[in-house]
């Protein structure tokens, strides 16, 4: 079974070509980061407008590339929710229009499950049930997959990401978009240990996340030195705040796995290429013996390929759309996608 799938979430605008939910015949991403680059950070309207103009050209190389019509096609995947409201719709529509065009299913997919199923793509001997830590900018999740279609939200964020929380220390240290990716390179050689960060918790709720504070003290640690006339040693510092984040993930995923008797353990989402982070989980795993799961490096960002992949999984479980399709910023990833 062969999907077209279409990713426009943020500011990548992607098309991908995936057979059985496991094989990739093409992916193709055309990136926005050189132009959100000169505000720091992603814009909302000029990512909409930007996907507006790649959007046609990348599905038609898409489609070249794995050597394929659209009757050759089973289905059209598209990402529908969560993401920034406008660049959503710019995929949706557009394949809605495919859909209208070739009389080929329209599959609504979500974002998250889509950044869990890139796993199947590197690993096509996973199947659930499993364990995922899912971490980007805008999310922060553990999730028990019981199946391919069937998640169950065991902890989350209350208020800042994890990929949101250093991006904005990076921000604050003076580092360019995306600050992440910058933070994790400038801090491979730094200590962890030259500065002391608070290691936040949620009373009550064991497995959720709070990094907003964390975001705050890196920030106040800055202050404090520039107010005092001292140089920030910045490897040391990203270092600092990239093994607290760290810290707090994996100590969570690790008492959620224990609790729910999970010994398999996969990462997923933007954050899941952090270096340290996957040195991390890769420890603890091998510590314990489960076998842990991770993404290609090129598969932990947006792409479309991993929407073809749990795209797959969506249209065997009868997860169809009509052209009434909407596009939504929020939707939690255990709701019924309709």
């Amino acid at each position: 079974m062969k999907i077209l799938s279409i990713e426009s979430s943020c500011d990548e605008t992607a098309a991908a070509v995936v057979e059985d939910g496991r094989k990739v015949l093409s992916s193709v991403i055309a990136s926005q980061v050189s132009e959100h680059i000169i505000y720091g950070g992603v814009v909302p309207e000029i990512a909409s407008r930007m996907h507006a103009q790649a959007i046609s050209g990348v599905v038609s190389k898409a489609m070249s590339d794995a050597s394929v019509t659209y009757s050759d096609l089973d289905a059209i995947a598209v990402t529908y929710a969560p993401g920034l409201i406008g660049a959503l719709l710019v995929g949706v529509n557009f394949a809605k229009g495919l859909s209208y065009s070739t009389g080929l299913p329209l599959v609504p997919v979500h974002h998250l499950r889509s950044h869990i199923a890139a796993n199947y793509i590197t690993s096509p001997d996973l199947k659930p049930p499993f364990l995922c830590l899912v971490v980007s900018g805008g999310h922060s999740h553990i999730v028990a997959v019981n199946d391919y279609t069937d998640f169950k939200i065991i902890g989350r964020t209350k208020d800042d990401a994890a990929g949101e929380c250093m991006d904005k220390a990076a921000r604050a240290m003076g580092l360019p978009y995306p600050g992440g990716v910058n933070l994790d390179k400038i801090s491979v050689d730094g200590n962890p240990d030259a500065y002391k960060l608070p290691h936040p918790h949620v009373d009550g709720c064991e497995y959720d996340f709070s990094f907003s504070g964390l975001k705050t003290a890196v920030v106040n640690v800055i202050h404090n030195a520039k107010q005092k006339g001292i140089e920030i040693n910045v490897p040391d510092l990203g270092a600092a705040c990239i093994e607290t984040v760290a810290d707090c993930l994996v100590k969570n995923t690790v008492k959620a796995a224990e609790e729910y008797g999970f010994d398999k353990i996969a990462l997923a989402g933007g954050v899941s290429a952090n270096s340290r982070l996957r040195k991390r989980m890769n420890d603890i795993c091998a510590e314990k013996g489960w076998q842990l799961y991770m993404p290609d490096l090129s598969l932990c960002g947006d792409n479309a390929a991993m929407v073809g992949a749990q795209g797959y999984y969506e249209f065997k479980n009868g997860n169809i759309a009509g052209l009434e399709l909407n596009a939504y910023a929020t939707m939690p990833i255990d709701e019924i996608n309709r």
